[in-house]
């Protein structure tokens, strides 16, 4: 989009707002923007004036749903979450919350009444009400607050995660003695940033008394451990979970620190005795990561998330079975070549549910025990993020590259292939959408496999007219290019700005058997380069309306490294780049990163290590070693906050760029992790995408 169409905002976020008195202050309640779409074109504008759908919760007796959605003000640079309810058919919608500050966790008590958790001054807390909204009470004051809570099968425990402070050693703490503003660090170790964060803090869980007035009686089920738990940074409650007699809990715990947790993924799950506080690992032996574990009904057994392998982070991911009297455990998904997580039983525990990614779809399948034999339950042109079973039913949070989530139901007895949406959080901002279609193709790579590449046609495509392309590189770079949804890498926002993308499954990515996802460790640089090529050479030069003389090629993380090996390797394919976080020197990124469990297993181990072949060839096809190649247009952003790639990267090949005498642009945020997830920031970004391809792939 050029600049005089980027100032003509597609939207108006005029987020309805009304006052609410708090502590002598008034603050602005974020609610429902009324978004107008000219022309029936998708921009980043309207993109963020969707609602966000968050948590979901179903009643007990399966009538009803809670969820949480998030609306977005530009203007005061931040969203706010509220709880609907609705029954379980769809029908009835109500939102019960309208306040300032952002309502999350919501968790059924019984079938009139939840449990939530809302940001308050001493951080956020624990709430109940009535499913109307109405009799609302703050029943926990837990200093610093909570960061959510779970609330066991007899409702008479609750489990709630807070961190605690990472005491520094005697002899380094000695030294910080009268200097309260000093602000150096003084790390012997690694491990000492994550992410994005700093780590002077660590989660622990708490078990507690819960009556549904009052949470007490804390006890810190780590306590004197200084391991965290959940594992930073995407674990939640979900990688813990209470027995059904409310007498144990199973958590998952990396117990280890500094370098020894720097250099490992071996998490374990471990079983807690809340009467005597006694610990028994359960996976003990199994080397890679374990999590998420979930209890049958019957509490007989237990099944978890497994990986085999230490260090092989995006390892196929197994339904490991523990027998809670036995005590043996059985992996069901020996003969299974595929990837699964997010797992529920079934009423009577005959079966087992669980998300894997499919062919480029992330679809529900079961296990029966019955047959000993596992079956697909929904197909469609979606992905399934989460889900919940009740009353003969699959209730669903799903997206697509064309819509973003909502909540879907499944009939278990009946055609099941295909679900009901519910939930209507965006329709009335979508039916004014001209969304442009997506179109699955099949290739053949160079080495003669078959490959899915994902085609999206540009807005009010006109088969009589050629339109630029740009060719989407994705990250991970084990990570299967989905049906996602996502307010960065949005191909519908592409689209609405007059552009086919090219979208390839190349090797490395789930959903195609463990051989096409491991391929890719250790060959950097290698097959799925000649993937990328082989998708612009087929999609590109065959269809007549893509325009061969205007592709760009973009991506993120590993995507970004793929854009930068590429400037430097494409024989002028394409006319532009750009490549946001990626890793320019992988000599740098190996030094520079925290997860070095990561660059090792990819990378093959340490640059320095000359009689090791295969970090020797990760190591000659980073991408710094091509620069002399480069002579395209490209764009490098980065953010400050990315620990996992940090910032360095980006700079670095900017300056490259320029000192080559190739037009470039360096976009930097100070306050941005390895996403942008502040909304001007986001929109910061859309427009200076849109802007530099229409600047290269359009003007000339």
């Amino acid at each position: 989009m050029k600049k005089a169409l980027i100032s003509a905002l597609a939207i108006a976020l005029l987020a309805s707002s009304c006052k609410i008195s708090k502590d002598n202050e008034e603050e602005s309640v974020i609610g429902k923007p009324e978004v107008k779409v000219e022309n029936g074109r998708f921009t980043p504008e309207v993109m963020w004036g969707l609602g966000k759908m968050g948590e979901y919760d179903l009643s007990p007796d399966g009538k009803r749903l809670a969820y949480t959605v998030t609306y977005y003000d530009m203007e005061a640079n931040k969203g706010n979450a509220e709880i609907y309810v609705m029954n379980a058919d769809g029908s009835d919608a109500k939102q019960i919350t309208t306040t300032a500050k952002s309502e999350f966790n919501p968790v059924w008590l019984d079938n009139e009444s939840l449990a939530f958790a809302r940001g308050t001054d001493n951080g956020p807390q624990i709430f109940t009400m009535k499913a109307d909204g109405n009799g609302e009470k703050q029943i926990s004051d837990i200093e610093g607050g909570i960061e959510g809570f779970k609330i066991s099968p007899d409702g008479q425990k609750i489990v709630y995660t807070a961190t605690i402070a990472k005491e520094k050693p005697a002899d380094i703490a000695k030294l910080y003695e009268g200097l309260p503003k000093a602000t150096g660090r003084i790390n012997e170790d690694l491990m000492y940033r994550h992410w994005d964060e700093w780590v002077d803090a660590i989660p622990h869980i708490y078990v507690a008394d819960f009556d549904g007035t009052s949470v007490k009686n804390a006890t810190d089920v780590l306590e004197g451990e200084p391991f965290e738990c959940p594992m930073r940074p995407w674990g939640g409650l979900e990688q813990v979970a209470f027995s059904p007699d409310g007498k144990t809990i199973v958590y998952t715990c990396r117990k280890k620190i500094g370098k020894e947790y720097a250099l490992s993924t071996n998490s374990d799950i471990y079983l807690y005795n809340i009467a005597d506080k006694s610990v028994k690992n359960l996976s003990e032996g199994i080397m890679g990561y374990d999590q998420n574990p979930v209890f049958s009904h019957n509490g007989k057994m237990l099944v978890w998330e497994s990986m085999e392998h230490d260090g092989y982070e995006s390892d196929k991911q197994r339904i490991m079975l523990y027998d809670m009297e036995k005590g043996e455990r059985t992996d069901l998904t020996a003969n299974l070549d595929q990837t699964c997580y997010s797992y529920a039983w079934s009423d009577n525990d005959d079966r087992i549910f669980f998300i894997s990614p499919y062919f480029g779809t992330r679809e529900i399948f079961c296990y029966s025990f019955a047959d000993n034999a596992f079956k697909q339950v929904t197909k469609d042109l979606h992905d399934i993020n989460a889900f919940q079973i009740a009353d003969g039913k699959i209730f669903t949070q799903e997206v697509s590259m064309s819509r973003p989530a909502e909540i879907f139901s499944y009939d278990l007895n009946g055609d099941t292939a295909q679900g009901t949406q519910l939930s209507q959080v965006n329709t009335d901002v979508l039916k004014q959408v001209n969304m442009g279609k997506v179109e699955e193709r099949w290739i053949k790579t160079t080495n003669g496999e078959n490959m899915l590449v994902w085609v999206i046609y540009p807005y009010n495509y006109d088969s009589t007219k050629t339109y630029p392309a740009l060719l989407y590189c994705q990250g991970g770079p084990q990570d299967m290019v989905s049906q996602f949804w996502s307010t960065r890498w949005n191909f519908q926002v592409m689209s609405g700005a007059g552009y086919f993308v090219i979208a390839p499954n190349r090797h490395g990515v789930p959903g195609f058997g463990t051989k096409w996802n491991e391929q890719i460790s250790g060959d950097y640089g290698g097959q799925n380069m000649k993937d990328y090529l082989q998708a612009y050479d087929i999609i590109a030069k065959q269809h007549p309306n893509i325009d061969e003389n205007r592709v760009g090629a973009c991506g993120a993380s590993y995507g970004a490294f793929s854009v930068y090996w590429l400037a430097g390797n494409h024989n002028k394919r394409f006319k532009a780049f750009l490549a946001h976080n990626g890793m320019f020197n992988l000599e740098q990124q190996y030094c520079e990163t925290e997860e070095l469990w990561f660059v090792n297993w990819d990378l093959g181990g340490p640059f320095w290590d000359k009689k090791n072949a295969t970090a020797q060839k990760s190591f000659a096809n980073s991408p710094h070693k091509f620069v002399q190649n480069w002579d395209t247009p490209i764009c490098c952003i980065h953010g400050e906050l990315d620990y996992r790639i940090v910032a360095s990267q980006g700079m670095a090949a900017y300056n490259a760029a320029v000192m080559r005498g190739i037009p470039a642009r360096y976009l930097y945020f100070p306050d941005e992790n390895h996403w942008v997830l502040q909304p001007q920031n986001s929109l910061l970004w859309h427009r200076n995408f849109i802007d530099w391809f229409d600047k290269w792939l359009k003007t000339n």
